[in-house]
This record gives C-alpha cells, structure tokens and sequence, in this order.
C-alpha cells in the first residue's frame, strides 16, 4: 500500500520526511520514481499523469495537493478512482489571511492613499465605520464560512451565496440564481471563492458587476477563469467598480501587455492567497487513507456530478 507523490519536489521531499515519522509503515514515493506500480493504491497530486489506469493500474485514491480539483481532467480518470480534495487547516489560515488583508485594504482606502503618495499628496479621507460597509461571499464552503466568519468578527455586515442553501450564524444567506440579485444588490465588497465549474467559468461579468452598487470593489480568490477581464475593466472604467484585488488570473500569468497589469486601481498576486502544508496535509491524508480502510466517507471526497 504506496503513495505516490507528484507536485511540487521540494515539498514532496518534506512530504516524504513526515511520512517517514508519521506512517512509516505506508511507503511514499515521489514522481518520476514510480517503481514497481503495482503497489501504489494512493496518488497525491496537483495534476494526474496521463492515461492513469495504465500508469497506475492499481490506484484506488487521488488527493489533489490543492483546495479544489478544476485542474484535474475527471474524464481521464476511472469512474472506480476516488477523487480527494485537500481540506487542510493551513489552507483555511492562509486564505483567511489573504482576505482579510484585502478587504481592509479596499475598506481603509489604501487604493486612494496609494495614488496620493505618488502624486505627493498629503490629504485624509473619510473614516467609514466597518458597520456601514458591506460585505459579501460568493461560494459557502470550507474557505468562504471561515472568511465569513473572521470578516464578522470586524463587524462587517456579512451575507453569503451559493448554489444550495445554507443556514451560518450571523450571516445573511442567499442560495438558488432567483436571489442572486437581492445579493448583489447589498454587496459592497464581492469576494469570489467559489470552485470552477461549467456553471461558474465566466460568471463574474458585466451582468454581475451592473448589479453591485455603485462604487463597489471586488476580490477574486476562486479561479482566473471564472472572470471575464474585459469586463472588468469596463467596469472600473466606468466607476461601477472602485477596485479590484485578483489573486488569479487567465493565463496565469497575464501576457506582460495586459493592462491589468498596470491598472492604478488593480492589485494582483500570483495565486498565492493560500497553499497546502506539508506537515497538516500529510496528517489529512493519513486520516484519510485509515477512512478508506475503514470505509468511511474521506474529508474532502467529491462528487464528480457536481464537480467539486
């Protein structure tokens, strides 16, 4: 019974460290070291190899490294695989972090003191209490109900959306496309976490951008794919939108002529809001793996009809 690790090498090696003080019974190896296959039942990585079932004819599981699993091509992988995303503490840390910074940042007006100090401009804005500032999160899993959650505690007047409905303490919750519009409508600061799907690529346009009040600024921490950029720029164009903060992009990264790039009111990073860690991943995998032995639903097992 053998994990195979294919990602990042540099944390495969930590992953092997810790496997080794952790689970020494379990072998982990790490790609392109595939050995004999035969005895690899578990993968852990960021994209399968192709043509999986002949590469690993005995793979029973695959853990993505990472919160979701849109870069994996299911279709590729046998109806008899198990697909795992990652559900992992330092995951929901640093996405919190991340979010947190961000929507502080649009609400202390760091945008405009930025474009004062480079005009040498010495003036105060007007101090908004964090109460008349509103806040809203589109996706209601694992990250948006911890975001939520810390956003509350600044006293932010806090609202979720999602596909299916869900009852969070202190949050206004909206679910279904019929109350999207009611969302929107009271949402200052839109934040994106939901996973990329066939429904969600390109939701994030001018439709959705027109329903925000007006002034409103937006932070995308889902996936670059999910946003339409053109519209985007029409919209801070326009002053539909004040700001924006991307942590994703499509491509990543943007051809060095996009004008995202050098947008006065666009700050970008390099899809790095929040990253799997080595020493609580490998502890969620080996819960995980004892779960599958036992029969047990895995943390993180996905439905492959709904794509997440």
């Amino acid at each position: 019974m053998t994990l195979l690790y294919k990602a990042d090498p540099e944390r495969g090696k930590q992953w092997a460290q810790l496997f080794a003080l952790k689970a020494p019974d379990i072998p982990i190896r790490l790609w392109p070291d595939i050995g004999e296959p035969a005895p690899v039942r578990f993968l852990a990585t960021w994209q399968p190899p192709d043509d999986i079932a002949c590469t690993l004819p005995n793979l029973e599981v695959i853990f993505s490294v990472g919160a979701g699993i849109d870069q994996f091509d299911l279709s590729g992988v046998p109806p008899h695989i198990t697909v795992v995303r990652m559900v992992e503490p330092g995951i929901v840390e640093g996405m919190v972090e991340y979010v947190t910074q961000a929507v502080l940042t649009i609400h202390r007006d760091l945008f405009d003191y930025g474009l004062q100090q480079r005009q040498r401009i010495w003036r105060e804005l007007p101090v908004r209490a964090a109460a008349s500032r509103r806040v809203g999160v589109m996706g209601l899993g694992m990250l948006g109900k911890a975001v939520l959650e810390r956003l509350g505690q600044f006293g932010f007047p806090c609202a979720g959306w999602s596909r299916s409905a869900h009852r969070l303490e202190g949050i206004d919750c909206y679910s279904g496309a019929e109350a999207l519009d009611a969302f929107l409508a009271r949402t200052g600061i839109l934040i994106c976490l939901l996973p990329l799907t066939t429904e969600t690529r390109r939701l994030l346009d001018k439709r959705i951008f027109a329903r925000l009040p007006k002034g409103a600024s937006f932070i995308n921490v889902g996936r670059g794919p999910q946003l339409n950029q053109e519209d985007l720029l029409d919209a801070l164009a326009s002053g539909q939108l004040h700001n924006a903060i991307l942590d994703v992009t499509d491509p990543e990264p943007l051809p060095e002529s996009h004008p995202l790039w050098n947008h006065p009111r666009v700050r970008i990073t390099p899809h790095i809001a929040s990253a799997t860690r080595p020493e609580t991943a490998v502890d969620v995998v080996l819960e995980n793996i004892r779960r599958h032995g036992e029969g047990l639903p895995m943390l993180g097992q996905i439905d492959r009809n709904r794509g997440y």
